[in-house]
């Protein structure tokens, strides 16, 4: 199991711009495609202007083929035209995390499609 843990940081005083076009029209169709996000949020302390979700997928191949299927969508390709026309992203970081041996992976199976 591979956790994708992507934290993205909007033009100040966007951030919840950004969060509600997601919403209305990338949230549906990338769950489509990657299944149920383990998270999805934005800062109580931090960045005020940065958020964060993290993804669960069974291997690097997975990943790979789920998100080659999303990028394909025309719904997702909508969803990114009207992100950039938007312009409220400055940067995205993208980390893949393997779990800790003795961490409990029993309770993941709703986050995998």
């Amino acid at each position: 199991m591979i956790f994708d843990h992507r934290t993205y940081v909007c033009r100040p005083f966007t951030l919840a711009k950004q969060m509600a076009l997601y919403e209305a029209e990338g949230f549906a169709v990338q769950s489509k495609h990657l299944g149920r996000p383990l998270l999805y949020a934005a800062g109580e302390t931090g960045d005020p202007n940065a958020y964060v979700h993290v993804w669960v997928f069974r291997s690097a191949d997975d990943r790979a083929q789920k998100r080659a299927a999303m990028m394909a969508d025309p719904a997702w390709q909508a969803y990114i035209a009207k992100s950039e026309a938007a312009g409220f992203l400055i940067s995205q970081n993208s980390v893949l995390l393997k779990p800790a041996p003795f961490f409990d992976q029993s309770g993941l199976a709703a986050h995998l499609s």
